[in-house]
């Protein structure tokens, strides 16, 4: 272990300084700056490296902690990134972009703060690119074997990488002009600056992998052709469907998705459009929906110059510490202040929206909110307690349905309850040679969700294609958080 001392001479976590509010929102740059190596290092010297790990539990990846805490510690970085790839493709999108339910599941985490394990985590991989350490890693033969993948988020480019460093031949698709999925279009920059998303791409292209951005499978190719020209496909294409809010008034403009809104404003940064449709500036806006997206909104219409930006949730306020119905290890629900949220604006709770309201020209004006009651039936508004809300521009931060409908005869995917394409254990579909990964079949999850279901499902098409595999399969399309 690290400093068997450790947690009882250091109690306290600490954390990277963000930067000042007044100037992040002079930029899109990423909020929180570097973190010193020596604050990374005592941190990690609080590491207990359990007998039992729980934190491996936590992170669906298994990502091996205690040792690459300790390799930290005693300053061994170039070891600890070795350690950290061995389970992790893409750290820096997890350090950056994961709600850490490995902090969680920490055991000092119960009746001590936890180990502050994804800044280590990004202090790993930022050192490591700053020292020339990343470096792709071809293979050493071809099988003669070809993989399509069709979706190119973080589920994609971990099945994608893993095939491709088997030996395989993997090609793919992407609908956007870019790859990336919505590690690139859907989280803005301050929170995962774009050229780490470019630069694994990169390192991904430099190992063999063969990107066709562009082109929607359905649309540009049938799935049946896809199929004829490639030995294993693997349906990567995440859970895109929006969940909606179908109330009077739906259909006026400046009433939009989420994702509609956070598209646009990369594309703005990425240089592909020259100004946004959906510009905050001067509006006042309200954000429908208190999870990762509705916050990634409020930062971004901070940006861009709001007038003003309310966040509406149609439940009660969380709780700020762990209730009775969620101990120790599970990843709590808890009350959270994210780096938009300290940008400013207003957060509502027991709000439900019940009405679009028009200014007489086809534009959204305000909306009527009542407070939300608790029936039988589920959360419902309470009559009686309606006020209008004034907003020029809302948007549905709701969460997602699931993936898109695959219209083709040649590929019939059925869907599972959850909403996400239905598949065994170990990914595969009733169609042979077809396998599913991600949120298209678990559902809208997390990050490090998506690449553990990357990396298994490869080794599952591996096995499909070589009969054996030597590819890690950290989870099965059964397996479920603690939460």
């Amino acid at each position: 272990m690290a400093d068997p001392r450790g947690f009882l001479k250091v109690r306290e976590r600490e954390l990277a300084p963000k930067r000042p509010v007044a100037l992040r929102l002079m930029d899109w740059r990423e909020v929180v700056d570097p973190a010193d190596p020596t604050v990374v290092a005592r941190q990690a010297s609080r590491c207990m490296d359990c007998g039992v790990a729980f934190c491996h539990q936590g992170c669906p990846l298994g990502n091996l902690i205690p040792e690459w805490n300790d390799l930290v510690y005693r300053g061994r970085e170039r070891e600890a990134i070795e350690r950290l790839h061995e389970t992790n493709n893409f750290p820096e999108f997890t350090g950056r972009a994961c709600p850490a339910p490995c902090e969680s599941a920490c055991v000092l985490g119960i009746n001590q703060p936890a180990v502050t394990i994804k800044q280590v985590e990004n202090s790993i991989i930022d050192q490591a690119y700053a020292n020339g350490w990343v470096a792709p890693q071809p293979p050493s033969r071809l099988t003669g074997k070809t993989v399509a993948v069709v979706g190119s988020g973080p589920a994609g480019l971990a099945a994608a990488q893993q095939l491709t460093r088997a030996g395989h031949t993997v090609a793919v698709y992407e609908r956007d002009e870019q790859p990336g999925g919505l590690l690139r279009f859907g989280i803005p920059d301050f929170k995962l600056e774009k050229a780490l998303v470019a630069r694994r791409i990169e390192q991904l292209k430099q190992e063999g992998t063969r990107f066709r951005c562009g082109i929607e499978i359905g649309r540009d190719m049938s799935w049946s052709e896809l199929r004829r020209r490639f030995d294993a496909v693997i349906v990567a294409t995440g859970a895109t469907v929006p969940r909606d809010l179908p109330i009077p008034g739906r259909e006026l403009d400046g009433v939009l998705f989420a994702m509609d809104y956070l598209t646009a404003s990369n594309r703005v940064q990425s240089g592909a459009l020259d100004a946004t449709p959906f510009d905050a500036a001067g509006k006042h806006v309200v954000v429908i929906g208190g999870g990762d997206t509705g916050a990634d909104c409020i930062g971004t219409a901070h940006r861009q110059g709001a007038k003003s930006v309310t966040n509406l949730a149609i439940g009660r306020k969380p709780a700020e510490v762990r209730g009775e119905t969620q101990p120790w290890p599970i990843h709590p629900t808890l009350f959270e202040v994210s780096s938009s949220h300290e940008e400013g604006g207003e957060r509502r709770y027991l709000a439900s929206t019940v009405e679009f309201v028009s200014d007489g020209a086809g534009a959204v004006r305000g909306l009527r909110v009542a407070e939300t009651g608790f029936t039988e039936a589920g959360r419902v508004p309470i009559p009686g307690t309606e006020r209008l809300l004034e907003a020029d521009l809302v948007l549905i931060a709701m969460g997602f349905t699931g993936p898109e409908e695959v219209r083709d005869p040649a590929l019939a995917l059925d869907r599972e309850p959850r909403g996400g394409f239905a598949r065994t254990a170990d990914f595969a579909t009733e169609v042979p040679g077809v396998f599913v990964a991600g949120d298209a079949g678990r559902g809208q999850s997390l990050i490090v969700w998506a690449i553990a279901e990357g990396r298994a499902a490869a080794a599952a098409a591996d096995r499909h294609l070589m009969g054996d595999t030597v590819l890690p399969s950290p989870v099965s399309a059964r397996d479920r958080a603690f939460a």
